[in-house]
C-alpha cells in the first residue's frame, strides 16, 4: 500500500509544485486536457479535421523554432523537411505497400538526411546569406518534383490514394493530438537542457561559444537534424492523413506560414509557435470556410482554394503587423511577462502578484 500511495502522491506533488504554481503551465495543462477530451464534446468530421491539421502544423512550427528560434539559424526553406518526409512516406506506401507506422519514421529519417544536406553547406553562412541559402533547397527539390523523373513524383498532380492514417477520424485525432503533446514536451525539454543552453549561446554570440571550446559546428548540425526529424514526423502524418502529397508541401508559402505562426506565438519558446498554430489555423479555417460558406466535409472546393489562400494571407499579414506593433516578442511571451516574473536570486519563474520567491523567498521586483 505504501508503494501504491507513493505512486499516487508523487504525480500530485509534481502537479502542485511544478505546474499549478505558474499560470502559463496551468493553461498548457488545461489546453492539453481540453484537446484530449474534445471528441467527447463533438465528433463532427470537419472540426476534427481542422484540429488534426492544426496539431500537425503545430509540430512543424515548433520544429522550426527549435532550429531558428534557439540557434538563430534562420531557415526560410523549412518546408523542405516537411515535403521530403511527405513524399518519402507516400512513395514507400504506394510502391512497397508499407503501412503508415513504417513509412512515417522512414520519412522522418529522410528529413534528417535533408537536414544534413542543408546544414553542411550552410555552416559557414549567417544571417541573410544563410536565410537565402536555405530558401534555395526546397526550390531545387520542387523543380525535381515537377520534372517527375521516371514517374516517381507524378509532377504537379502529386501522389494521392495512399493509405490513410487510420480508418476513423476519431482514431486519427487520437494519433495526431498525443503526438503533438509528446513531441512538444520533448522539444521543450531539449530547449531547457544543456543542449538548449548551447543553442541559445550560439544564437547570441557564436564566436564566444567557439572560443570557450565548444564545437559549434556539431551543435548546429544537431539542430538541423533534430529540426528535420520533428518536421519529418509532421510531414509523414500529414501525407497519410490527407492520403497523399503534392508540390504544396514544398512551396515557399508553407515555409513563410510557419514563420508567421512562430512570430505570432513567440519565438524561442517551443510552446509559442504551437499556440500560434492552434489559434490562427482554426481561426482562418472556420472564418473563411465555415462561415463564408462553400464548405464540404473534406474541405473547400478546388475553385475556392485561390481565393481562400489570398484571404488567409491577408489575415495573416494584418495579424503579424498588430503583433509586431504591440507584442514584438509574440503573444505567449507577452502574456507570460504580464502574469509571471523571474526571481532575481534563483532565476525561477513566479506568479506576478507574489511578493517573495516561492523557493528562495527573495523579494520580487
Amino acid at each position: 500500500m505504501s508503494v501504491l500511495a507513493a505512486y499516487i502522491t508523487r504525480p500530485i506533488k509534481l502537479l502542485r509544485g511544478e505546474i499549478l504554481v505558474l499560470p502559463g503551465r496551468t493553461v498548457v495543462l488545461l489546453v492539453c486536457l481540453f484537446l484530449l477530451l474534445f471528441p467527447v464534446i463533438t465528433q463532427e468530421p470537419f472540426v476534427l479535421r481542422v484540429l488534426i491539421l492544426a496539431s500537425i502544423f503545430a509540430i512543424f512550427a515548433a520544429s522550426w523554432d527549435l532550429l531558428s528560434g534557439f540557434t538563430g539559424q534562420i531557415n526560410f526553406g523549412h518546408a523542405l523537411f516537411f515535403g521530403v518526409s511527405a513524399y518519402t512516406a507516400a512513395i514507400l506506401n504506394r510502391d512497397l505497400g508499407w503501412a503508415p507506422w513504417a513509412t512515417i519514421p522512414l520519412g522522418a529519417l529522410a528529413a534528417v538526411l535533408a537536414g544534413l544536406v542543408v546544414g553542411i553547406p550552410c555552416l559557414r553562412l549567417r544571417g541573410t546569406y544563410l536565410a537565402f541559402a536555405t530558401l534555395a533547397f526546397p526550390l531545387i527539390l520542387l523543380g525535381v518534383v515537377y520534372a517527375n523523373p521516371r514517374g516517381i513524383t507524378e509532377g504537379e498532380l502529386g501522389i494521392y490514394g495512399i493509405a490513410s492514417l487510420s480508418g476513423s477520424r476519431v482514431v486519427s485525432y487520437y494519433i495526431a493530438i498525443p503526438s503533438m503533446i509528446v513531441l512538444g514536451f520533448i522539444m521543450w525539454k531539449i530547449a531547457n537542457s544543456k543542449i538548449g543552453l548551447i543553442f541559445h549561446a550560439i544564437r547570441e554570440d557564436e564566436v564566444t561559444v567557439r572560443a570557450s571550446g565548444i564545437n559549434t559546428t556539431r551543435y548546429k548540425l544537431l539542430a538541423f537534424c533534430l529540426s528535420g526529424l520533428i518536421a519529418g514526423i509532421a510531414g509523414g502524418l500529414y501525407a497519410h492523413f490527407i492520403k497523399g502529397t503534392g508540390p504544396s508541401t514544398l512551396e515557399l508559402l508553407l515555409s513563410f506560414q510557419v514563420i508567421i505562426w512562430a512570430v505570432f506565438g513567440g519565438i524561442a519558446t517551443i510552446y509559442g509557435p504551437m499556440a500560434g498554430v492552434l489559434i490562427l489555423y482554426p481561426f482562418t479555417e472556420f472564418v473563411l470556410i465555415r462561415y463564408l460558406g462553400r464548405l464540404s466535409e473534406e474541405g473547400p472546393p478546388i475553385s475556392y482554394l485561390a481565393e481562400l489562400s489570398a484571404a488567409r494571407l491577408l489575415i495573416f499579414a494584418c495579424i503579424v503587423l498588430l503583433v509586431l506593433l504591440f507584442m514584438p516578442q509574440g503573444l505567449t511571451t507577452w502574456l507570460r511577462d504580464k502574469t509571471e516574473k523571474v526571481c532575481p536570486r534563483c532565476k525561477l519563474q513566479n506568479v506576478a502578484w507574489r511578493r517573495k520567491c516561492r523557493v528562495c523567498t527573495a523579494e520580487l521586483r
